[in-house]
């Protein structure tokens, strides 16, 4: 028969509750005690389940991982970092994913099934709604954004305005002013979305160099690589004159490419394109990009939720540098 918990404490002379304690590392518990107790569940082969060290505890030891995708290369790399450090300090996921509209609509969190079982919230790249954050923080447990996130919480993430600005600077230095930019929705509930924020750097550094954004210069792919085969063809028939694309992930750069492939084109010579992530298959390709480390983020937010748990308090805004990776897709007009 399995060995319980009413094994170890008649064995070393204790209570059920004090066992309990005992193993779940409870300051209540004289080191004595502890220590006859530990030794003789190992003894006995007793290891109690998660429910009861959750119930002695009061921790789950579990986070919440809320992404909209698991398959895309930034929010994969983040959830590999952030259980990287998950795994270290004993916690595991419980990862919840959303099915993303064209529309960018999605199912709201449910917060039933995160009420009672996690310790802690950590959103990866996901645009939340003002009244999905009210509802998250209700659940009265630490809360992280990876990405993009509201201005008050706690946020580990790029500067997506920066970056953006440098990417389209990097083509206005090389001569280009005809400069297309691929977006990821449209229409987002928030102003602090990473589209949004892109759109911004990228505006800001074509009035810097006395241009004027254009509509038509815009379009969107929605962070993916059908959609940036899209939405190139849709700039390279709407703006004859175009002569170099900002894409806002490395996925819709490579979507990019693939339409000129298509139309017997190639970059740079006939366009030049620039991504922003660093996605490891860039270098296949010789993609230029802003490259950020998405793995690093990961672990540093779950590293940080962690902290807070454990009742510290936290750094509110931890920005991760890019790195220009200037290679064989973007030259001088």
């Amino acid at each position: 028969m399995p060995v319980g918990i009413d094994d170890v404490a008649r064995a070393a002379g204790v209570s059920t509750a004090t066992v309990s304690r005992a193993l779940s590392g409870r300051p209540d518990v004289s080191a004595s005690t502890r220590q006859r107790v530990q030794a003789i569940a190992v003894e006995l082969g007793y290891a109690p389940t998660p429910s009861a060290v959750s119930l002695a505890s009061g921790r789950t030891r579990t986070i919440a991982l809320l992404t909209p995708w698991v398959s895309r290369w930034f929010h994969s790399n983040v959830i590999e970092g952030a259980c990287r450090s998950l795994r270290a300090a004993g916690f595991g996921a419980l990862l919840n994913s959303f099915e993303v509209h064209e529309d960018a609509t999605r199912p709201p969190v449910n917060l039933e099934v995160l009420r009672r079982r996690v310790d802690g919230v950590l959103v990866a790249g996901m645009t939340m709604s003002p009244a999905e954050v009210a509802m998250l923080e209700s659940l009265r447990v630490p809360l992280v954004y990876v990405g993009s996130g509201p201005p008050d919480q706690v946020l580990v993430h790029i500067d997506d305005v920066a970056t953006a600005r440098r990417a389209t600077e990097h083509l206005l230095a090389l001569g280009h002013t005809r400069i297309g930019h691929i977006s990821g929705y449209p229409t987002e509930p928030t102003p602090w979305a990473s589209e949004v924020e892109r759109a911004t750097g990228y505006a800001e550094a074509l009035r810097a160099a006395g241009l004027e954004p254009e509509p038509e210069l815009m379009a969107y792919g929605r962070f993916a690589r059908p959609g940036g085969r899209a939405s190139a063809a849709e700039l390279l028939d709407r703006v004859p004159d175009l002569t170099a694309v900002v894409a806002d992930s490395d996925e819709m750069a490579f979507g990019v490419l693939d339409v000129l492939r298509e139309r017997g084109l190639r970059a740079p010579d006939d366009l030049s394109v620039i991504g922003i992530d660093g996605h490891p298959l860039g270098d296949l390709v010789g993609l230029t990009t802003l490259a950020q480390d998405a793995i690093g983020l990961g672990e540093t937010a779950a590293r940080l939720l962690l902290e807070m748990i454990g009742g510290a308090t936290v750094e509110r805004q931890v920005v991760f540098p890019t790195t220009l990776l200037a290679r064989d897709t973007a030259c001088a007009r």
